[in-house]
C-alpha cells in the first residue's frame, strides 16, 4: 500500500519531527501521531492553528470555518482540552414565553439552538398558543444531585449493620463532605442493600451549579471518612451506576436528579379551536393513544420530544449537553374539562442545569443566558422553570399538528433544505 508523503508535526514541546503518514490497518510498525500541544499554553490562538494545520496535512480536511470564532481561547481552561475550532449552531429567538412561575415570572424570549428546521417555529407557535390561555404555571417540587457509592462486605449481615452505622453517623459523614463546596450540602444518604452489597445515594443540594463534579468531590471525601471509621468494609466504589449519570433511569424518575419541575397550562376551548383548529376532546384522545403507544414501546417518558426544546436551550446556554439523556424524561397527564377545556401538565423529574460554572459563563452562552435573565448566582431555579415552560409549549404545538394533519406539511414548508 502507497503511504502518505511524510509530513512534519509539531509534538507536546513544539519540536518539529518528520514521520509516516497514515499506514495500513494493523501496520505495527506505524508510529503514533500525536496531535500538536503547547505545553506553555495550549490555549491560544497559534495552539488551535497549529492543530488545524496539523490536521489538514494527515487528512486534507480544509478546515476553513472551524477557524471563525468569537471566542478568546484563553477562557476554555476546564471547558475543553486539545481545543481547535468551535462549531457553530444556528440559534433561533422562541416567544415571549408567558411564565408565572415562583422564580421566572412575565415574558422571556428564548434562544434555541438547533439545526431542525421546524423546530423553532413549532415552539413559537406554542408559546403564542399558551400566552393566549394565560402563561404557563411552573413549580418546582425538588432539588437533588447524587453520587452513588457502593460498600462491599463479608456477608450481608456485615453490610446491614453498616447500614445502621451510617445513619448513626450522618452529622460527622456529612461535615466531611460539606468541607470540600463552598455551595453544596448533604442533605442524606439512601441506602438499598442487594447480597453483601450497600449500595447508597448521597443526595446533595447544589447551589447554582448543576454539581455533578462538585458531588463527586464531596462524596469522595466523605467515603474517605467513612472507610477510616469502619473497619470491615472489604471494598468500595465510589460511583457503582447507581445514580445513573446521564443515562435515564427509573430511581431518578421517582427520587429526582436535578431539579423536579412541573408546567402546566388550562387551555380554553376557543383558544384550541381558534390556534389549534382542533377541540380540547380530540386532543384529550390523541393523548390516551400516545400514552398506549408509549406504554407497548417502553420508552422513557409519555410526552412527545421534551428533548427536542431542551437539547436546544442545553446548546444555547452552555448546558452539559449529555446531561439530556435524564433531562429529557418527562411525565404527560391530561384532563379533558366538562366545558371543552383541556388542562396540560408535563412533569420534569430529573433536568440538570446551571446557571453558574461550566459552560454559562463562555461567551455566546453567557449572552443566551443574559437574554433570559438567567445568568449567575440565584438564577438556575428561574432557568428551570423557563425550560419546562419551553417544554410544554413544544409538546402542546406537536400534539396539535399531529392531531389536525399538520404535521407533516409543516416540515415539508419549514424543515427542508434540499431540492
Amino acid at each position: 500500500m502507497t503511504r502518505r508523503a511524510a509530513a512534519p508535526i509539531v509534538d507536546g514541546v513544539g519540536e518539529v519531527h518528520e514521520r509516516d503518514g497514515p499506514g495500513a490497518p494493523g501496520d505495527e510498525s506505524r508510529e503514533r501521531v500525536k496531535i500538536p500541544r503547547a505545553d506553555d499554553d495550549d490555549y491560544t490562538q497559534a495552539a488551535a492553528s497549529a492543530r488545524r494545520d496539523f490536521l489538514s496535512r494527515r487528512t486534507g480536511a480544509a478546515l476553513e470555518n472551524l477557524a471563525h470564532y468569537s471566542v478568546d481561547p484563553a477562557t476554555l481552561p476546564g471547558n475543553i482540552e486539545h481545543f481547535t475550532g468551535v462549531a457553530q449552531v444556528p440559534v433561533g429567538i422562541a416567544g415571549p414565553l408567558l411564565v408565572d412561575g415562583e422564580h421566572a415570572r412575565g415574558e422571556f424570549y428564548v434562544p434555541l439552538a438547533t439545526t431542525e428546521g421546524t423546530l423553532v417555529a413549532s415552539y413559537n407557535r406554542g408559546m403564542k398558543v399558551l400566552r393566549d390561555a394565560g402563561g404557563v404555571k411552573t413549580t418546582i417540587l425538588e432539588d437533588s444531585m447524587q453520587r452513588a457509592p457502593a460498600f462491599v462486605f463479608e456477608s450481608a449481615r456485615e453490610a446491614r449493620d453498616f447500614g445502621r452505622w451510617l445513619t448513626a453517623h450522618l452529622p460527622e459523614i456529612k461535615r466531611a463532605a460539606e468541607q470540600t463546596t463552598r455551595v453544596g450540602r448533604l442533605r442524606g444518604i439512601e441506602q438499598y442493600s442487594v447480597s453483601r452489597i450497600l449500595f447508597t445515594r448521597f443526595d446533595y443540594t447544589t447551589g447554582d451549579a448543576a454539581g455533578q463534579n462538585l458531588t463527586g468531590k464531596a462524596t469522595a471525601a466523605a467515603c474517605a471518612w467513612i472507610t477510616s471509621h469502619h473497619a470491615g468494609i472489604t471494598d468500595f466504589y465510589l460511583e457503582s451506576n447507581f445514580a445513573t449519570d446521564k443515562k435515564s433511569s427509573q430511581v431518578n424518575i421517582l427520587h429526582t436528579r436535578g431539579k423536579r419541575v412541573v408546567a402546566e397550562v388550562t387551555l380554553p376551548a376557543g383558544v384550541i379551536a381558534e390556534h389549534l383548529r382542533t377541540t380540547g376532546e380530540r386532543m384529550f384522545r390523541g393523548r390516551q393513544v400516545s400514552n398506549l403507544g408509549g406504554f407497548m414501546s417502553g420508552v422513557n417518558n409519555n410526552g412527545l420530544h421534551s428533548a427536542n426544546g431542551i437539547a436546544a436551550l442545553f446548546i444555547a446556554t452552555g448546558q452539559d449537553a449529555a446531561n439530556v439523556a435524564e433531562s429529557c424524561a418527562a411525565l404527560a397527564f391530561s384532563e379533558l374539562q366538562p366545558n371543552g377545556d383541556y388542562y396540560y401538565s408535563i412533569t420534569i423529574p430529573s433536568l440538570i442545569i446551571a446557571s453558574y460554572g461550566g459552560g454559562t459563563g463562555l461567551a455566546t452562552q453567557r449572552e443566551c443566558l443574559e437574554l433570559l435573565g438567567c445568568y449567575g448566582e440565584g438564577k438556575v431555579r428561574k432557568l428551570a422553570e423557563i425550560v419546562a415552560a419551553t417544554v410544554l409549549c413544544g409538546e402542546i404545538s406537536l400534539g396539535s399538528a399531529i392531531i389536525s394533519q399538520e404535521w407533516v406539511r409543516a416540515h415539508d414548508m419549514l424543515g427542508r433544505n434540499r431540492p
